[in-house]
């Protein structure tokens, strides 16, 4: 009876601190859209996000939008050079993301996420 109200307590504790924590920022779906136009990303990863120009470019519809989010925040990195660590450095990819709040990667990485495509299994 005891562990029953503990239980209890601490699932009623848990609610509460989340509904007091506010709204997650939840990613805009159609502003990643207008972000992937606006940057000009279709110009190599395709407006579909995979029909890339050249095969060497990746296929970015249906990837995981962390997965994403982790790669366009290693490109700022990079770009930045003040470390090594867990960045990328290319070129092209380096002077894109450059123009991009953390705003826009995440949802540019939401919209990317959310197309249809081979790489991703949907349940």
């Amino acid at each position: 009876m005891m562990k029953s109200k503990s239980i209890k307590w601490a699932s009623a504790a848990g609610l509460a601190l989340a509904f007091a924590a506010g709204p997650v920022a939840a990613e805009d779906l159609a502003a990643g859209q207008a972000a992937f136009e606006q940057f000009a990303c279709a110009s190599c990863h395709g407006a579909d996000a995979k029909s890339s120009v050249l095969p060497t470019y990746p296929i970015l519809a249906g990837q995981h939008a962390d997965y994403l989010l982790h790669s366009l925040r290693a490109y700022q990195r990079g770009a930045t050079g003040s470390t090594t660590v867990n960045a990328r450095n290319n070129a092209v990819m380096t002077a894109m993301v450059q123009q991009l709040s953390d705003a826009d990667m995440r949802n540019i990485a939401a919209w990317l996420a959310s197309l249809p495509s081979d790489l991703a299994v949907r349940r």
